[in-house]
């Protein structure tokens, strides 16, 4: 797929912030012409996750072909179409995918949203339709009525929370239920009808909850860059640790053997080193330039979504001032915070367009041992809000 231009990104940004999971698909002259185009790794991932249709599971030809109702979404319209999942007997089967309709919908090169929702793949025009206008605008439209659905849906549960919080917080301060710096923790789980030691977190319908005393002048956090850390599978690598890595590209400098460098999909770094997607496989690869390396590290694309979102759950963060009277601790819970978890569809699109990268911070010392700090999977500042929907702050006593 071709880089995203700035108002493409921003139109993304915009459906993240609604808590819309998508992915891309770029139509090209040729596929349009042929009625045809390719299933690229986003894609299959994204119906795999959605339960729409795995690939890896479909057999070539035309009587395995498989229909599924879709929707070509206007500024103010919409057309019905139908979806065919499908690999053909011709070449290794690559999977393809078309669209009824879409050589009216779209020109060449065209960015295309393809949105889940209901048992229907929706398509929206990310290259054509001013998304701003038509989601906040005042003019009923369908892209309006579908963004305001699903974000519904997602915050269902948030909402059903926030309301039992206001309520907790209309009690005014309430006895804490023991004297530990756990029990502002332990007393919320209590008014929240969460059975104690139910489960090593507070754990509210999949909502994490963090609770704790509200603190005056408290320095606020800036967003990291750094995703999480991931080695890769050995299992399915070439090489089978970092010292291999290391021992490959490394070099000296400040008196020390190391490989500090980032890797992208975007083009071979000074050491030769680039990231692949390898979609048919639903993995990532880092591969050489050298042609007797090659490929050498894999890591598997579902392990790095389970990895991302076990780093980055959903959370309400609940703040209580504390009261101390007569030896007991009185707490009142007044303010949240909700982080929401970051979007895994779009994981793969921003490894795709250079926006999440990989850090090698690999060294070895004097006593021979390597460490090995990453590699980190680091996102650019510009790109967060287009994985993760924003943090929402609320008084509990409005």
């Amino acid at each position: 797929m071709r880089q995203l231009r700035q108002i493409e990104l921003d139109r993304l940004q915009l459906l993240t912030e609604h808590n819309v999971e998508f992915t891309l698909i770029e139509p090209t002259a040729t596929g349009l012409t042929k009625s045809i185009m390719d299933a690229t790794g986003p894609v299959r991932t994204y119906l795999k996750t959605q339960g729409v249709h795995d690939f890896n599971l479909q057999a070539q030809g035309q009587e395995h072909k498989l229909l599924v109702q879709a929707k070509l979404l206007g500024a103010f319209s919409e057309s019905h179409s139908t979806v065919s999942l499908y690999r053909p007997i011709t070449k290794k089967g690559d999977p393809r995918i078309w669209f009824t309709g879409l050589k009216r919908y779209v020109e060449a090169n065209d960015i295309l949203g393809i949105i889940h929702f209901e048992g229907t793949l929706y398509v929206i025009n990310v290259a054509q339709l001013d998304l701003r206008q038509l989601i906040q605008g005042e003019l009923h439209n369908p892209i309006k009525e579908l963004v305001s659905q699903i974000n519904r849906d997602a915050n269902a549960i948030a909402n059903e929370l926030l309301f039992r919080l206001r309520g907790i917080a209309a009690m005014g301060p309430v006895a804490a239920l023991l004297q530990a710096d756990t029990a502002v923790g332990r007393t919320l789980e209590t008014l929240l009808d969460i059975p104690i030691n139910s489960r090593r977190a507070p754990d509210y319908k999949g909502i994490e909850l963090k609770s704790f005393r509200a603190t005056k002048g408290a320095k606020k956090t800036n967003n990291r860059k750094t995703l999480f850390a991931q080695v890769p599978d050995w299992q399915f690598s070439k090489f089978k640790s970092s010292a291999q890595i290391l021992d490959a590209f490394g070099y000296m400098r400040n008196g020390k053997f190391r490989l500090n460098c980032t890797v992208s999909t975007l083009g071979c770094n000074s050491q030769g080193l680039q990231l692949k997607l390898n979609g048919s496989l639903g993995r990532l690869v880092e591969n050489s330039a050298r042609a007797e390396i090659g490929d050498f590290a894999t890591w598997a694309i579902d392990s790095l979504h389970q990895t991302l979102l076990s780093k980055h759950n959903e959370t309400f963060w609940i703040a209580a001032d504390s009261i101390h009277e007569n030896g007991q601790e009185y707490l009142h819970y007044k303010n949240a915070a909700h982080t929401r978890k970051p979007i895994t569809s779009q994981f793969d699109i921003l490894l795709e367009q250079g926006l999440i990268t990989l850090d090698h911070l690999i060294s070895r010392h004097d006593d021979g041992k390597v460490k090995e700090h990453g590699p980190l999977f680091k996102i650019h500042p510009r790109a967060l809000s287009l994985l993760f929907p924003p943090s929402l702050s609320y008084d509990l006593l409005v």
